[in-house]
């Protein structure tokens, strides 16, 4: 079994190479080389932190009658102290204009901590602060040191390999997956590539390179493959762009990626998303039906389809309940931009917007009711198969 997994993990890299041009310069790099040389002349900036030591002018505590909010301009000057850098313990007076119509605007007080960009003089003075944002990077590596820690804690070994796991599959989104989307390779072809190599290697740590596993594996890549010929059926039919979201349309202003296939990425994202879903059940379900045998050795082959199935009943209300929650929560400000703006149901439901995020649901939840049965059948044969070799 083990022999097997592995040959079948070289023959996947191995033919991966003869579809993606993952080594060697494309004529998407030439022309990428070509566009970040037409930027050399703007002037490089570094970005560096600082604390707000005080606040000498403060606008925005002043209450202008003359003026209506609406056209209002406010004000700050900020001083501040570098953190970082060869400039660090030094002390400057920014400007911070604050346009009070913008939702979204910048306040600061004293004690806050902001990153700026800034620019140096051929003698290495600064000569260019600008406010770029809040400094939040240091809460989101506590989150990410807390779930570290509670997974080591509470799950132990297993808890080690689901690190290691999602260690793996960021490595491979972020090294594998956007750069061969940016070469201009197939965004479907490659996000399945890449979702059949991490449900391998994280099957194989959390599971193991057993039956189990390969049943587990088998359910995962068919749940995939019914997901994506789901979503490139429907998205024929309905001639989705792609390009219904703001950073998909940011995206194409870049003169470099302006002919990238937007509608495969929007394919390739609704894939991805629904890997994770499915890799649970099929898990679920294919340990559960082990310990089953395990403990129950003389079951037969219908009795344990019967009871796989069971379990997976079970699963299925609830996932499919939890894929659905997942995609409304991450538009929930879309929905209510909607509703307050009283647009009728027949114009939202043919909106490129909302018809693509209501197929990522359902194409999502498709793969995962069908790779159920597929899984129960796979583990009910294996599973099966074991205790007719003894009996031999």
């Amino acid at each position: 079994m083990k022999k097997t997994l592995i040959i079948l993990i070289l023959s996947v890299m191995i033919f991966s190479l003869f579809i993606f041009p993952v080594f060697g310069e494309t004529k998407l790099d030439q022309e990428r080389e070509g566009y970040y040389e037409n930027l050399s002349n703007e002037p490089e900036y570094d970005v560096i932190r600082a604390k707000i030591v005080s606040v000498p002018l403060d606008e925005t505590k002043e209450i202008r009658e003359d003026i209506p909010l609406q056209s209002d301009r406010r004000m700050q000057h900020l001083k501040i102290e570098i953190l970082n850098g060869t400039h660090k313990g030094e002390t400057y007076t920014v400007q911070n204009l604050i346009e009070m119509v913008n939702p979204y605007k910048l306040i600061f007080k004293e004690g806050d901590q902001i990153l700026l960009r800034m620019t140096e003089d051929e003698n290495g003075k600064i000569n260019f602060l600008k406010i770029y944002d809040r400094i939040r990077d240091k809460y989101v590596y506590f989150s990410i040191a807390l779930l570290i820690i509670l997974l080591a804690a509470i799950g132990g070994k297993n808890g080690i390999k689901s690190i290691l796991s999602l260690i793996f599959t960021g490595i491979v989104v972020i090294n594998i997956l956007i750069p061969l989307i940016l070469k201009g390779n197939s965004p479907v072809l490659v996000s399945v590539f890449v979702s059949v190599i991490t449900s391998i290697v994280t099957i194989a740590l959390i599971v193991g390179i057993n039956k189990k596993g390969l049943s587990a594996l088998l359910g995962t890549i068919s749940g995939l493959l019914i997901s994506g010929l789901m979503v490139l059926m429907v998205g024929n039919f309905t001639n989705f762009t792609g390009l219904s979201s703001e950073e998909a349309q940011m995206l194409a202003y870049v003169p470099i990626y302006r002919d990238l296939n937007y509608q495969g990425i929007l394919y390739a994202g609704i894939i991805l998303g629904a890997l994770g879903a499915i890799m649970d059940v099929t898990v679920s379900i294919s340990s559960s039906m082990w310990e089953m045998k395990q403990i129950h050795s003389k079951l037969t082959f219908t009795e344990l389809l019967k009871s796989g199935m069971n379990v997976g009943k079970d699963i299925m209300g609830s996932m499919s309940n939890t894929l659905i929650l997942a995609y409304t929560g991450s538009s929930i400000f879309l929905m209510l931009l909607f509703k307050g703006y009283n647009l009728k149901f027949v114009e939202l439901i043919n909106m490129d917007l909302i018809s693509s995020e209501i197929i990522r649901a359902i194409a999502g939840s498709i793969g995962l009711v069908l790779a159920i049965p597929i899984t129960v059948l796979i583990s009910g044969f294996l599973y099966n198969k074991k205790n007719k070799n003894e009996a031999a």
